[in-house]
């Protein structure tokens, strides 16, 4: 494994900066509901009046801005310390944040995998970092070694890996994973999004062990709060540490984190979520095995399914439209020509959705 020297990755300026001290990290000791009938708080300009909706549930106070009850939840679940956590809006905030800390505009790359998740790129373009891109292998959608090894330069300063990787639902096997960390002088990314729908083993428990690993997971996906915009960083305690320097300073609203607590406080319910899609994947890849049309069912490991239709994507796509089911048509990105991504969905929902593309080839082909 190179030697690894996270200090000379950071930008210098990023080192020197002051961090931006809001009034609850002054007051260290801040908890809203234990506090709120012993202490008077007047430093943060906040209106001390509320609302109705605030007299019950105090949102006329700032949140926690370390997120605390959150990550000591997130940390019994995931058995991994609180310091090596940390809590973005959305898994974007942390790619914006590594792109803020360790790459310095028109001088750096980052380096990516297509097809793959697309903020990746386009984070970095909006940074000026040049986004380098080595396509998967199109037989087996994995990394081609041989070419990443032609393509890393003293600039390059993030790798992105998803796994497993969207569009594509396949897992990135962890030998490549493991030999790209130990060869990679910088920042290595993996996303971990639709981890829990896969078999293998989140690479969660190893952050100690690799120290330029940094993990994206989400409650988005498995736990079923997009809505609330929750990304969940794993590294070691040094990057959450810089992480923590410049993230905006009450980034998690006070009311995702009391939704996002409740939420973890149901662990059957994820359970018995996450086991019905699983059932219901299984189903959806069944019933498409048997529509002669669609020329190829891609392997998943996530909660969704990428299929080729040679020459009806699109109109596959515009008929279940007007059918008012939406579906994502990849065919337009690199390796997925004539390819749809579809969610499973609830049970009634993909015996819709598999009833209306039988009715599609049916109309096609009468």
């Amino acid at each position: 494994m190179l030697k690894f020297n996270l200090l000379s990755l950071i930008r210098k300026n990023i080192v020197k900066l002051n961090p931006y001290s809001s009034a609850r990290i002054e007051y260290n000791n801040y908890d809203n509901k234990k506090n709120k009938d012993i202490i008077t708080f007047l430093d943060a300009n906040e209106n001390s009046f509320g609302s109705t909706l605030c007299e019950k549930n105090f949102y006329n106070r700032y949140p926690d801005p370390f997120q605390r009850k959150l990550k000591n939840k997130i940390s019994k679940i995931k058995k991994i310390s609180t310091s090596n956590i940390f809590l973005g809006n959305g898994s974007d905030e942390i790619i914006d944040l590594v792109y803020r800390i360790f790459s310095y505009p028109n001088i750096d790359n980052s380096i990516i995998f297509p097809p793959t998740y697309g903020m990746y790129e386009i984070m970095g373009k909006i940074h000026g970092v040049d986004v380098r891109s080595i396509p998967l292998n199109k037989e087996d959608y994995q990394i081609n070694l041989n070419k990443l090894e032609n393509i890393i330069d003293k600039y390059s300063k993030i790798i992105f890996i998803c796994s497993p990787n969207n569009p594509t639902g396949n897992d990135i096997k962890e030998e490549y994973i493991i030999n790209i960390i130990n060869r990679f002088s910088g920042i290595v990314i993996l996303d971990e999004a639709y981890i829990d729908f896969s078999n293998k083993e989140s690479f969660s428990k190893k952050i100690e062990k690799y120290p330029n690993l940094v993990i994206l997971q989400t409650l988005s996906k498995s736990w079923g709060l997009a809505g609330i915009r929750i990304g969940i960083g794993i590294a070691s305690k040094e990057i959450i540490n810089w992480m923590n320097k410049i993230k905006n300073p009450y980034n998690i609203s006070e009311t995702s984190q009391k939704i996002a607590l409740n939420a973890l406080e149901n662990k059957n319910l994820f359970l018995c979520n996450l086991k019905n899609i699983l059932i219901e994947r299984n189903y959806v890849i069944n019933e498409f095995k048997k529509i002669s049309y669609i020329n190829k069912i891609y392997p998943s490991s996530a909660n969704f399914i990428l299929i080729k239709v040679k020459n009806y994507s699109k109109k596959l796509y515009n008929y279940l439209v007007k059918k008012k089911i939406i579906v994502r048509d990849r065919s337009k990105i690199i390796l997925c020509n004539h390819c749809l991504r579809i969610t499973i969905g609830t049970k009634k929902e993909n015996k819709f959705l598999i009833k209306n593309i039988k009715n599609f080839f049916k109309k096609m082909y009468r």
